[in-house]
């Protein structure tokens, strides 16, 4: 059937405000605050892409990237 979709988290640090919105808002305890309250993605297998933080990022610090490859089909 296939490798799984995984999502990828892209987090943008310099956009980031240190405002944890987005640790607060994911329901799989993926995301954590470093020592400057930025996110990092600590447990990133575990993302089920609900793109709950990207919603909640005040500025679009963070970003979910789900990449599906389709085979070519056979000609």
């Amino acid at each position: 059937m296939g490798e799984p979709i995984r999502p990828r988290l892209e987090i943008y640090r310099d956009t980031c405000i240190a405002c944890g919105a987005c640790e607060q808002s994911c329901p799989t305890d993926v995301i954590y605050l470093d020592k400057e309250g930025k996110p990092y993605v600590r447990y990133p297998d575990d993302c089920e892409g609900c793109f709950l933080c990207e919603f909640d990022c005040p500025v679009d610090a963070i970003k979910v990237i789900v990449q599906r490859w389709l085979p070519t089909p056979n000609q």
